[in-house]
């Protein structure tokens, strides 16, 4: 290997929410925070653990609970037609009738 071109390879603590705690070796050089390791995830451990995000998880579970299990449909939101381009076609033709009115 060359010298003085590679970064340094330093033991770091590796902590999962979950609290488990762990050492590997890193370049990056300062202890990492998980949310997640292979102590808790749901494909290692074979159970299921839902994740709260900001409160997401709570504002849909009372959602839920409001309509007691059953599925709301709503209404698909009508889209505001745009105003099509006959209204400045006409303008043109009026103005292209008083052209040629003109020219007679």
């Amino acid at each position: 290997m060359r010298e003085k071109i590679h970064p340094d390879y330093k033991i770091v603590k590796v902590s999962c929410t979950c609290g488990n705690v762990f050492y590997t070796r890193s370049t990056i050089g300062r202890d990492i925070k998980l949310e997640i390791c292979s102590a808790c995830h749901p494909f290692f451990t074979g159970k299921q653990k839902l994740i709260d995000t900001v409160g997401s998880l709570s504002r849909f579970q009372k959602r839920y609970e409001k309509t007691g299990g059953k599925t709301v449909r709503r209404k698909p939101k009508v889209k505001a037609k745009k105003e099509t381009p006959k209204k400045k076609l006409v303008a043109k033709n009026k103005k292209q009738k008083t052209a040629d009115e003109d020219e007679e």
